[in-house]
């Protein structure tokens, strides 16, 4: 079952991914090839570990934020972890909305009313409507959207970008037009930069997907993990997290945040980011 929802998952970057973050920037001004990792939530178990790999590395990435369940504490955005987010705010990170339910989009639908708005099939797999089908109006899609941002401004001190990321990047043009209508743009990710730990450790060892990150990431592409995948048993964080950062440098890449991303970057400019 896993292994088929990875296979969607891969199948949507298609649809996430916009043309310009498969295409290859030129270095920058210091003479790197710039990758931009992200990280989404999960059930934060590594989350300490990945931030101090991170600060190690001295390497600066996006975190898109839902308010999952945890393996501790009230959730990915409640009090108990919103000191880590405030540090992770204060080292030079930058954060977004990855949803405030993890709402999955599932399917678009007409308007209520010729002409009207169109209307969302959505399905949260966190908080009170977890694994319910919901209609919500492209109004109540921004609104959760900015739940989000406005939770992730008020425990970490800093303004959020405005960006967002779908769950497992599904989404549509119009659900894509809706969101930037209300000030979002969307982030999808680079296909060699969907980096696996979604996917079954059994099929998938962390050192097989360390190999295939380091041999296919190009510059200028966006990565993909999370702070804690339920399913897998060997976790990909942060055992490959290091590693991978290791070895990109080494051939040469460096790491950049959204914020610097050449096809993100006038969206946020022109957005108050």
């Amino acid at each position: 079952m896993r292994f088929r929802f990875a296979s969607l998952l891969i199948a949507g970057v298609a649809i996430c991914t916009p043309a310009w973050t498969q295409k290859s920037p030129e270095k920058t001004a210091e003479g790197c090839a710039p990758v931009y990792l992200t990280f989404d939530t999960g059930h934060m178990g590594v989350a300490p570990l990945i931030a101090e790999v991170l600060r190690r590395q001295d390497v600066k990435v996006t975190f898109f934020a839902a308010h999952e369940r945890t393996q501790e504490g009230d959730g990915s955005l409640g009090a108990h972890w919103a000191p880590w987010w405030k540090a992770r705010a204060a080292e030079g990170h930058e954060l977004a909305s990855h949803t405030y339910q993890h709402a999955y989009w599932r399917g678009d639908l007409a308007p209520a009313a010729p002409g009207g708005a169109p209307r969302f099939r959505i399905r949260p797999s966190a908080g009170p409507r977890a694994g319910q089908t919901l209609v919500w109006s492209a109004g109540q899609y921004c609104e959760e959207l900015g739940a989000a941002r406005d939770r992730l401004a008020e425990i970490s001190g800093k303004k959020p970008l405005p960006l967002f990321r779908a769950p497992g990047g599904k989404t549509s043009p119009a659900l894509l037009a809706a969101a930037e209508r209300c000030g979002y743009q969307h982030v999808g990710w680079a296909p060699a930069g969907f980096l696996g730990d979604e996917l079954p450790s059994a099929q998938y060892p962390n050192d097989a997907l360390l190999k295939k990150a380091l041999a296919n990431i190009r510059s200028g592409d966006v990565l993909v993990a999370h702070l804690g995948i339920w399913s897998r048993q060997d976790p990909w964080a942060p055992a490959v997290l290091e590693p991978l950062i290791t070895g990109l440098k080494a051939r040469g890449f460096c790491f950049r945040t959204l914020r610097q991303h050449p096809g993100h970057a006038p969206w946020i400019a022109a957005h108050g980011g």
